[in-house]
């Protein structure tokens, strides 16, 4: 996939570009319809299936206290976006100036001028422009006169609800990690730089790998069934997100045990993919009661895995 760090500025030309623009954070199963329908487009007139996104997130520029936080990673979305078929990736980073774009303006010299879109394939709720006032109906109108095509994919609706990356964001935070699964179409994971912590894992006999969350959208404290990817082998892993009530974190931290790895690692990134969750997060009288408690938690991990690969 070919990535534009910045439309604004990109001389590039490809054939027949068919174009969608948003987010697509998560790239979930409501996405990945849109993605299929820019290949088949793509495909029909020998062209190039390209999408544009905003970067940081207009929320997040606009509101970084309360910005929405991300189910992936920009490299994650990236490798997810090519392996959806996108062949070019354009960026426009988002600013003051590109806020204040009007549809006009972000219509003729983004998309028609820089881009060179043939065809513009968009969501039920796509916007654009200053206040959002670009919306499908104006580009129907527009179409015709400048000499592209358009085409609004409607909403997925998976189990009577409608997919989208808020649905995916609340049930997250819930832990219910089956639902994620559904709507995402895989399952949610978190990457990021082990970081060295203060040893307590290792000195119970349970050495971890901590990862800060940072923006991610964080499954709610607890005890997790989980996979860790590290140079592209996986592990079977014990995670713990929270605070560590019994050792006393200050910051939230995913903490995970790696079943039959003992490196060190500091530095290194780490994906890990979470399965279900055991338990809540439990503050225990003691270090052996809390030593006791892994073990189980290391041992239903293992009993897990075994009866995934007999199914």
């Amino acid at each position: 996939m070919r990535v534009i760090e910045d439309v604004r500025s990109t001389a590039e030309v490809f054939p027949n570009v068919v174009l969608t623009v948003g987010s697509f954070d998560g790239v979930h199963l409501g996405h990945q319809r849109i993605l299929r329908r820019l290949v088949e487009h793509a495909r029909a007139i020998h062209g190039t299936a390209a999408l544009m996104t905003l970067d940081p997130h207009p929320r997040q520029f606009f509101s970084p206290r309360h910005a929405p936080n991300i189910l992936t990673g920009s490299e994650k979305k990236r490798a997810l976006l090519a392996g959806n078929g996108v062949e070019v990736l354009y960026v426009l980073p988002f600013n003051a100036e590109v806020a204040n774009l009007d549809r006009e303006h972000f219509l003729h010299e983004i998309v028609l001028r820089r881009c060179r879109a043939v065809r513009l394939i968009v969501g039920h709720d796509f916007a654009f422009g200053k206040d959002a006032a670009g919306n499908h109906t104006y580009l129907e109108a527009m179409a015709p006169r400048l000499g592209f095509a358009i085409e609004q994919v409607p909403p997925l609706v998976v189990e009577g609800e409608r997919v989208s990356s808020t649905l995916i964001r609340e049930y997250i935070l819930q832990g219910d990690l089956d639902h994620v699964e559904r709507f995402l179409g895989r399952k949610y994971s978190i990457v990021g730089e082990v970081k060295r912590g203060r040893g307590m894992g290792a000195k119970l006999g349970y050495p971890t790998a901590n990862i800060e969350p940072g923006n991610y959208a964080v499954p709610v404290h607890g005890v997790y069934i989980a996979e860790a990817l590290l140079d592209g082998k996986r592990y079977q892993a014990a995670v713990n997100i929270g605070i560590a009530p019994t050792i006393r974190h200050e910051d939230i931290m995913v903490e995970a045990f790696l079943l039959g790895f003992n490196e060190d690692i500091v530095g290194k990134q780490l994906e890990v993919i979470f399965h279900r969750r055991l338990r809540p997060e439990l503050k225990f009288n003691s270090l052996p009661d809390l030593i006791a408690a892994i073990g189980r938690d290391v041992e239903a991990v293992r009993a897990y895995f075994l009866q995934e690969s007999k199914s």
